[in-house]
This record gives C-alpha cells, structure tokens and sequence, in this order.
C-alpha cells in the first residue's frame, strides 16, 4: 500500500475531511455578518489545522514527529469543537450536535493514536 492512501485511510483524516468540509457548508451563509466574519474565519482554519497536522506530521517520517503533529490537530479539534458551541448564536443546534460529536470523534482517534505511537517511541 501506497504513503498516500495509508494517510486517506487513516480515521480521523477521513474524519477531519469531512468536517471540513461542513465546516465551509455550515459556516457560509455566516461570512457575511460583520459580526461573525471573524469566527467563521477561525473556525475555517482550526477545522483546516486538523486534516493539515495529520498530514504534515504523517509526512515527516517518524513517529515522534508524527505523534507531535497529532497532539497539535488533537488541540485544533478541540478548538474547533469549542467554537461550535459558541457558534450557538447563528447556528441551529441540529447543527451543532453532530458537528461537535465528529470533534469528539476525532478526539477519540487521535488520542488513542498518540497513545499507541508514544508506547512505541518508549519500547
């Protein structure tokens, strides 16, 4: 199997794709509000920062680098997650519910992939 399509196998970046991707769908009618652009223009990037962590960080070769790289996507998770619910002011919560739980989801991923990856740096 290929480098790349390890990586586009890999959960939490097929994950993190698709949240993306909502993220652009969800936030869109936003961009205009003058009290929102900010937000919307965060919260573009943090959902943008965890697909790009993954990949730089699947890229680098080792597992320490990778390990690191996922601990900073893991925080752009939790960032974008959090953002979410501040977004509860313009955004149905049908909205938001699952938005967060795919945070969650991949939280979870990353987190036990760090886990792994640091029990196998130690060995």
């Amino acid at each position: 199997m290929t480098e790349p399509s390890r990586l586009r196998q890999y959960g939490a970046h097929q994950k993190a794709l698709v949240l993306f991707d909502l993220v652009v769908t969800d936030l869109t009618a936003l961009r205009w509000e003058p009290s929102c652009q900010r937000l919307v223009s965060q919260q573009i990037a943090s959902a943008d920062s965890i697909a790009s962590n993954i990949e730089e960080g699947y890229g680098r070769g080792s597992k320490r680098d990778y390990a690191h790289f996922l601990i900073i996507a893991r925080g752009s998770a939790h960032e974008t997650s959090g953002r979410y619910e501040r977004l509860k002011h313009w955004l149905p919560s049908e909205v938001i519910s699952p938005r967060v739980a795919l945070c969650g989801e991949i939280i979870a991923i990353l987190t036990a992939t760090i886990l792994k990856l640091r029990s196998q740096i130690e060995e």
